[in-house]
């Protein structure tokens, strides 16, 4: 046995103490108790599991959703010296895992749901010493999870054949209702559930009317160094986005589920050893990705829920350092997915699909601070500003457009609501255009009713009654009331937008990534990427850019000095740390 948690955190991971909800998850473990911990991404989930798996007899097993994330975690693992490995479809290893597992030599077992569930693999364990069972990325047990997989589903008869092993459901990404739903399915009693909390405060949210998104990811490019990830909404819009953003002269490359299954592997791959590379993607890219050095991430639509956007965006800044996220939006979005919900999600969970739609619509037209939205949103009671999000940092002008809204749902109805916004507003000004002349819409009552400054605000304001559901649009762009369009009309319900600030030449850039210019720093990630590449792993694996960056402050003169930086534990100071104490030695000899 290694020795006690704290020992083992310290020894192999190189960290004096745990972090937040760390110790009392990894407790909870050990004494054998059932536990779902609810921690936002980068507060290290990871070790709830590794530091017990080590601490406790026996072998963990990890329940993974993905492939390419249990691959990650197996390399990550490795550089510490914890014995690890998966039996997935991709491993030609498995009888010699399976060997390995029966004579207690392995840590760590990462298996998927599909083969956590079946008998066989059942039984093999039976014959085995199990340490824990970790079920990472938990959400997707539930029918409430924005990410539901009916494998998950599956696991508690599994659970319940060794009911004396603690289980561990491990989740960033849960609001009251699903934290619910996976302690019930997965067997674990309330009080053993830890909600750490979900603010990722290094993270800055920026949100904007989409408006040519191609330039728009372009301006975050030019002033976003480091790897990052674009989401666009469909293969076709990934593909086109790639090529666009490729001009700028940075490695782009897009990923998505058409594309050859080699070339996907390829791209990702390249993605995760790069310190600069930027992916287009769907969100099939993601939750398979443990690269904590991603300096932000951009959506190019509308996301699927706010659950979804806090997961895809939470992939940025995992190493704790500031990171960014943008989300540029458009009306379209939400009559895409009002559309989606309506004819392609079942009826009983069409309620709670609407309910999620309208959270995100609330987010994006928001006046005030967009994390306080977001952590409301999962049952939190944040500060009214946080002081880094773009309405906080400069607070837009927000306006009453009540009346120009009843105008515009007026003109949609007198107009049979079969006539797209750009109709519309040719009517409200009262041009006699032929379409207008042809139809005798020049005849209706509200037919010049708008002036000069309520015609500039028609786009937000179709846009904003759009997003509330107060007006729908069909395929060819064509306008009908919504549910929510009656209370608009009658006055019931007033309509506030807002108008964005324009975008100054210079963003503030308090909070951001840019960092002073070390040359020692910069130097030992010029080592970190060589003995990379030497070792076929990403750059991150070996150390990463916080611990790089506490060796440059602390410039530590010999082994036992380099063993207190935190991040270097046991076995990356014996295979590193010679290396790096000499481009230290190096840089201060040529500054001296």
């Amino acid at each position: 046995m290694p020795g006690p948690p704290l020992d083992i955190l310290h020894t192999i991971f190189g960290f004096s103490a745990f972090r937040g909800v760390q110790e009392q998850v990894v407790g909870r473990v050990m004494v054998g108790a059932h536990t779902l911990a609810v921690m936002p991404t980068g507060a290290g989930k990871s070790l709830c599991y590794q530091v017990p798996a080590l601490a406790r007899e026996g072998t963990a097993l990890v329940i993974s959703p993905l492939i390419a994330l249990m691959h990650d975690q197996i390399r990550a693992a490795d550089a510490f010296g914890i014995h690890a490995a998966a039996m997935t479809s991709a491993d030609n290893n498995r009888a010699e895992t399976v060997e390995r597992l029966k004579r207690g030599e392995l840590d760590l077992l990462y298996v998927a749901p599909e083969r956590a569930t079946g008998e066989a693999f059942r039984n093999l364990l039976s014959r085995t010493k199990l340490a824990l069972i970790a079920i990472d990325e938990a959400h997707c047990v539930s029918e409430w999870g924005h990410d539901f997989r009916p494998d998950y589903r599956l696991l508690r008869p599994l659970l319940d054949a060794f009911p004396q092993v603690p289980r561990l459901a491990l989740t960033a990404t849960a609001d009251r209702r699903t934290r619910a739903d996976i302690a019930v399915q997965l067997g674990i009693p309330e009080d053993g559930m830890i909600v750490a909390g979900f603010d990722r405060p290094n993270i800055r949210y920026h949100v904007r009317p989409r408006d040519g998104v191609a330039a728009q990811v372009k301006a975050v490019l030019a002033e976003q160094p480091g790897p990052g990830i674009v989401y666009a909404t469909s293969r076709a819009a990934t593909e086109k986005l790639a090529e666009q953003l490729s001009a700028k002269g940075r490695p782009i490359l897009p990923y998505h589920a058409g594309l050859e299954p080699q070339i996907r592997q390829r791209n990702q791959a390249a993605f995760v050893r790069s310190e600069e590379m930027v992916m287009a993607a769907t969100i099939a890219f993601g939750m398979g990705i443990d690269k904590p050095d991603v300096r932000f991430v951009a959506h190019a639509g509308l996301p699927k829920s706010i659950e979804a956007y806090y997961q895809e965006t939470g992939r940025a800044g995992r190493d704790g350092e500031p990171a960014e996220a943008w989300l540029f939006w458009g009306a379209e979005d939400f009559s895409r997915a009002r559309r989606r919900i309506e004819t392609e999600v079942e009826e009983s969970r069409r309620p709670g699909e609407r309910e999620r739609l309208n959270a995100l619509a609330t987010l994006v037209e928001t006046a005030g601070c967009r994390r306080a939205i977001l952590l409301r949103h999962f049952g939190e009671d944040p500060p009214e500003a946080c002081g880094n999000c773009d309405n906080c940092l400069n607070p837009p002008e927000a306006i009453d457009a009540t009346t120009t809204a009843q105008k515009l749902l007026s003109a949609a109805f007198r107009t049979e609501m079969r006539f797209g916004i750009g109709h519309l507003t040719d009517v409200l000004a009262g041009k006699e255009t032929d379409k207008v002349l042809a139809s005798g819409h020049h005849r209706l009552s509200v037919f010049g009713i708008a002036d000069a400054a309520e015609l500039a605000l028609v786009k937000p304001v179709a846009r904003a009654l759009l997003a509330r559901d107060a007006l729908r649009a069909d395929d060819f762009g064509g306008l009908s009331f919504g549910p929510a369009a009656k209370a608009f009309l009658k006055g019931e319900e007033a309509l506030r937008i807002v108008v964005p600030p324009k975008r100054s030449k210079r963003r503030d850039r308090k909070g951001s990534v840019d960092f002073p210019h070390d040359p020692l720093f910069e130097a030992l990630r010029a080592r970190r990427r060589a003995l990379a590449a030497e070792a076929g792993v990403p750059p991150y694996v070996i150390f990463h850019d916080s611990t790089l960056r506490e060796m440059a402050a602390l410039r530590p003169s010999s082994l036992r000095a380099m063993a207190e930086v935190p991040g270097v534990g046991a076995a990356k100071l014996e295979r590193y740390g010679d290396a790096f104490l000499e481009v230290i030695r190096e840089v201060e000899d040529a500054a001296a």
